[in-house]
């Protein structure tokens, strides 16, 4: 039986290429994960593996679709080598039922993970950049330096943490982290 897994990594991002591809290659049944690769502990791939019997066919459009790092492709891969059920990858033309597939799998394992050690590498080199530049990196602060003396004050006026939080249109939460990042006087 042929049976293909698909993954986005984020909810909004659309699975329909892979849908496709994975139907025109007769997968009987999909399994599909809505998260980043970077994490074992995904729902849909825990649940593929469980149904994948011996002699079964795995397909994935990509490799990168089941895993993101070289040492996770290759654990899967000797899993269903283990298994004896066969890795086919459609976008790589791979096909792990013949040596040569088996080798270019490795190959190709390898490569996935050097692309994303550079990845990792550019997005580092460009935050440092941009760093440097005075750019404000990071999410944008909810309240100004304003707001967070005003709400210190209200609290410390023994108005509830709650009733400020909800005054300020923010968390208990996010208010107790700007207060704790303020330096003592």
């Amino acid at each position: 039986m042929k049976i293909g897994y698909a993954r986005v990594s984020t909810a909004d991002q659309s699975l329909n290429l892979q849908y496709d591809a994975l139907r025109a290659a007769g997968c009987e049944c999909i399994f599909e994960d809505r998260i980043s690769g970077k994490t074992r502990k995904r729902p849909g791939l825990l649940d593929m593996f469980r149904t994948l019997n011996r002699g079964d066919t795995l397909v994935v459009w990509r490799l990168d679709r089941i895993g993101r790092n070289f040492r996770h492709l290759v654990d899967i891969a000797e899993e269903l080598r283990q298994r004896e059920i066969n890795l086919v990858s459609l976008s790589e033309g791979i096909d792990t039922s013949s040596n040569l597939g088996e080798v270019i799998f490795r190959l190709m394992s390898v490569f996935s993970d050097f692309e994303r050690n550079v990845i990792v590498e550019r997005t580092v080199a460009g935050l440092a950049a941009a760093k440097a530049r005075g750019v404000k990196l990071g999410r944008r602060q909810k309240l100004s330096a304003d707001e967070i003396n005003e709400a210190w004050h209200l609290v410390n006026s023994n108005i509830p943490l709650e009733t400020v939080a909800h005054r300020f249109n923010v968390g208990r939460a996010t208010l107790f982290r700007y207060f704790s990042a303020r330096p003592s006087t």
